[in-house]
Formats: C-alpha cells, sequence, structure tokens
C-alpha cells in the first residue's frame, strides 16, 4: 500500500518531535513535512499536497481553524484531522463545519491517533467518542452559525493578529495591506461582534482559543 503522506502542524516543536516519533514508528506512514505557525504550514500544505494534516488549533499568525478553511477550499483532496487539547463543543462543531475530517484530543491514547487515521484515508471521519454527538450536531439543517462565522477570512486573520499584539503598521506589513485597510476591518469586526475596543476584541479571541490566553 502507498504509505499515508501526512504533514504536521503544531506551534509546539517538542509534541512534533513526538508526534513525528510515534507515525514513525508504524509502517505506512510517512511524514512529509511540519510548521510551527499557521501561514507557513499553509504555503507548506499548499507545495507538498499531502494525504492528511494533523493540526493543532492554537498557532500562532494564522490559527487552525482558518487554516482548515482554506486547505480544503484549495486542495479538496487533502484531508484535516484536528489535533487539540481543547474539550470544546463549540471547537468541535466549528471545525466540522469548517470541514475537518476530524477532532481528536491531544491527551487520547496514540492507538486512537492511529485508528483516526485509518479511518480518514480510507474516506471517513472520527471524533473522539465523548465529543461525537456536537459532530453530528454541526452538520444538522439549521444549525446556527456562529458570530465568528460572519466574519470575513481577512477579518478574521486581523483579529488574530489584533490579539497576539501586534500594531495595526505591524499587521498591515504581515498582510500587505494599508493601515487604513487595518482600522476598516478592524471597525467592521468590533461592529460585528458587537464589541468596542481593542482589549475586548482581545479578550473575545482567548475565549474563541484564537490565541492563546
Amino acid at each position: 500500500m502507498t504509505p499515508l503522506r501526512v504533514f504536521l502542524a503544531d506551534d509546539h516543536a517538542i509534541f512534533r518531535d513526538g508526534l513525528r516519533a510515534l507515525l514513525q514508528r508504524h509502517g505506512g506512514i510517512e511524514v512529509v513535512g511540519e510548521a510551527g505557525d499557521g501561514h507557513t504550514a499553509l504555503a507548506e500544505i499548499e507545495r507538498l499536497r499531502p494525504d492528511v494534516v494533523l493540526m493543532d488549533i492554537a498557532m500562532p499568525h494564522l490559527n487552525g481553524l482558518e487554516v482548515t478553511r482554506r486547505v480544503r477550499k484549495a486542495l479538496p483532496r487533502t484531508k484535516v484531522l484536528v489535533l487539540s487539547m481543547y474539550e470544546d463543543p463549540d471547537f468541535v462543531r466549528q471545525i466540522v463545519r469548517a470541514g475537518a475530517a476530524g477532532y481528536v484530543l491531544k491527551g487520547s491514547a496514540s492507538a486512537e491517533l492511529l485508528d483516526a487515521l485509518a479511518l480518514v484515508r480510507r474516506g471517513k471521519t472520527f471524533v473522539t467518542p465523548h465529543l461525537a454527538q456536537h459532530a453530528t450536531a454541526a452538520g444538522r439543517p439549521g444549525e446556527a452559525e456562529t458570530e465568528r462565522d460572519t466574519l470575513t477570512a481577512r477579518e478574521r486573520e486581523t483579529l488574530q493578529l489584533l490579539a497576539e499584539g501586534l500594531s495595526q503598521a505591524k499587521i498591515a506589513q504581515r498582510l500587505h495591506i494599508s493601515p487604513k485597510t487595518v482600522e476598516t476591518h478592524r471597525r467592521h469586526i468590533a461592529t460585528k461582534l458587537g464589541i468596542r475596543g481593542l482589549a475586548g476584541l482581545v479578550r473575545y479571541a482567548i475565549r474563541k482559543r484564537l490565541v492563546d490566553g
């Protein structure tokens, strides 16, 4: 059988080292690349076109949820399996709506991760059992969209960078837009979320795990 080509996206190098060692001990899996931030991960995934991406959620510069959305749009054959420490039903619902093939807790046994990879390879989905009901709920017709779903991709990216403490000038440089455009995005974010002031936006981003608190 052709080896399953896997890409690792996580901002903790020690965790990536352990994950790579685990996967390489099992035949049929090839780790083709890795990255520690969202922007690098997205660029490398588009370049390498792996079969599966093991994706963390809280990554710098571009969070895993946003990377998942973009990967699924650009590379529909690449599956995303989220590895997260958060037992948050809202995350499960969001990540399923974003197109992920599964959600596995980082505290799970290694056998569960390997089972998840085997299922994803066969075109199936896997969610850590006690969270699976939330994945089912995410796909029901009429499921209410979250506040973040009303933001555009650029607004979500701007919100994360604001919460990470970057100035408007730095954000403009990072996103290759003008500071005036950054301010426009910030006003739109505040209006859509009903939040006034940078401190409120930062608290919101931490609560939604766009950044680590």
